[in-house]
């Protein structure tokens, strides 16, 4: 509930703000222009999804990150149709593949389960001593 009310709170400053910047008619055209741009994403995902799992099959992200990614590429364009300014930036950062796995890295703590060391639980560090 915090969430979400921290979330209105930012969502409401920045679009006030950015709106008495560039007016009613021009917030009036980003918010249908963005909406056109996620309803037009919402239907290419395919494309999308399709170049995770190319890349997932070359081994160049891990599983987590597919699904992190597929995740965070529909997310965004959920948030590019809802109407806002604060959401509407997070929909566009959300289309980048840096910004999403870092998103997925460093604020959800994602584990990458494919690079775990093995071994590494049987190892006793032990430091030497010579006289």
């Amino acid at each position: 509930m915090i969430y979400f009310l921290l979330y209105l709170f930012i969502e409401t400053f920045v679009s006030v703000e950015i709106a008495s910047l560039i007016g009613p008619i021009w917030t009036f055209i980003e918010i249908v222009v963005s909406a056109i741009v996620g309803i037009y994403m919402l239907i290419n995902y395919q494309y999308k999804a399709n170049e995770y799992l190319f890349a997932l099959v070359r081994q160049d992200i891990s599983l987590e990150e597919f699904e992190s990614l597929n995740l965070y590429s529909l997310l965004g364009a959920i948030l590019l149709i809802v109407p806002g300014f604060f959401t509407d930036i997070l929909g566009i950062l959300l289309q980048f593949n840096a910004f999403a796995i870092f998103f997925a890295k460093k604020i959800l703590h994602l584990k990458n389960r494919n690079k775990n060391k093995k071994g590494d639980e049987d190892v006793i560090d032990v430091e030497i001593i010579e006289h």
